[in-house]
Formats: structure tokens, sequence, C-alpha cells
């Protein structure tokens, strides 16, 4: 039902992260993947996926894109019904699809902008374009009833996750790239409650912003390279 806050994924493609950047004897294919609100002011996009950068990105990433309108239509939609749009950060494999919706308004936290525009982070044709409308915040927002934008700063400094209680009282995360992987984010969950239980260190660190987080109460948490759910 329109308006309900319910949530609805979008597959964008992948990309292949090199072994040196996973971290592994073994490159990671990681999926691309975007989410849309049914708002009660309208459609809500989280992510628009994998812009294309110079070529030497793409030969490090070897990317993988299914266009922003064919993902769209997949769930009857088109660019012309979205009526906002918030990324999680401005790497191109998350705004990539921005220019495509001039004049919505593109919510980000102000050091994000800020950091994108200073160079050497993202493409500055992915950033700046005709049309472009960005709502700066520093810090938390409700942008539509039982939608709010909280900060979750690591990846970047001006990281940020979107909360939305949706049908049925339920809370989901869209926690975008605060952590690549839902078992990341569980490890950091659990590392939280042993430190709460009082258990002794050494203990592994957590983003402070898991505190916040649990206060809304997430049931589960979706994320953008991973299609894995965390649940509560």
């Amino acid at each position: 039902m329109a308006g309900d806050n319910a949530v609805r994924r979008l597959d964008l493609g992948y990309f292949i992260r090199p072994a040196e950047e996973a971290g592994s004897p073994h490159p990671r294919v990681e999926a691309v993947l975007a989410y849309l609100v049914d708002g009660a002011d309208g459609l809500i996009l989280f992510d628009t996926g994998l812009g294309r950068g110079d070529d030497e990105t793409e030969a490090h990433y070897r990317p993988y894109r299914r266009p922003l309108p064919q993902a769209l239509a997949d769930h009857g939609v088109r660019l012309d019904d979205i009526a906002l749009v918030v990324n999680c950060h401005l790497h191109f494999d998350h705004c990539g699809g921005n220019p495509l919706l001039p004049g919505r308004p593109v919510f980000t936290q102000r050091t994000e902008l800020a950091t994108a525009r200073a160079g050497d982070y993202t493409f500055d044709h992915l950033v700046d374009f005709p049309g472009v409308d960005y709502r700066e915040l520093d810090g938390e927002a409700e942008i539509s009833p039982g939608v709010r934008i909280i900060p979750t700063p690591g990846h970047t400094a001006g990281h940020q996750s979107l909360v939305v209680r949706g049908p049925e009282g339920v809370t989901t995360v869209l926690a975008g790239q605060a952590y690549d992987l839902a078992t990341d984010f569980s490890c950091a969950q659990l590392a939280r409650r042993a430190a709460a239980d009082g258990a002794a260190d050494p203990l592994p660190p957590y983003h402070p912003w898991l505190d916040r987080l649990s206060t809304l109460d997430p049931q589960r948490v979706l994320f953008a390279h991973d299609p894995a759910v965390w649940q509560a």
C-alpha cells in the first residue's frame, strides 16, 4: 500500500573487489543494492547505483550495471515517480544514478558533500550535475513520517543510514555501507552486547552509533553490498 513505508530492494548489478581490497586470497564479487521506500509523501530512493568512472576505475572493479530505470521498472516504478533521494555516501557505486533524477531533493550529510567536492574521492560529474538539489544535514533528520536519517560514520566521515518504521511497526535499517557484510554488523552487535554485559577486555571495538541505533529497536538491517539480512 502506497505510503506505508514498505521497503523494496533494487538489484543494480555488481562489481568485483580485488583480493588486496577484500582482504582475502581471492577477489570478492559484491552486489550493488538500492532500496525503495513507499513514503507518505512519495517514493524515497536510497542509493542509485554504479556510476561510470574513468577507464582505470572500470578496469579495477570490472562492474556490471543494471540500469536504474530497468531496476525500477521491475517494481512498476518510473524515474518520474521518485520524490526524494538519500545517498548513504557519495562514492561512485552509491550515487551513480543521481544525474538521472534532476530536481529531486538529495539528502546528504554536509561533511560528506564537502568531502566529495574536495576532490580525489569520487567523480565530479556524479556529484554536481544540472538540476541537482542537495539538502545538507548536520546529523539526524526525519525526512518523511516514520523515515529518519541517522549518521553512521566509519566507512566515510559523512556516511548515513535510513531508519524506516514500516508496516505493523517493524523498523528496518537501510545501512548502506556502514558495514560491508551482514556478518560484520552481527559481530559488532555482539561486541556491543558483551561490553554491556561487563565482559572483560580485550573486546572488539564497535561504532558508537550502534548505541543510538539500538534505541530505535531495529528488527532487520539491510545492506548496500550484501543481500543477506540481519534480523533481531
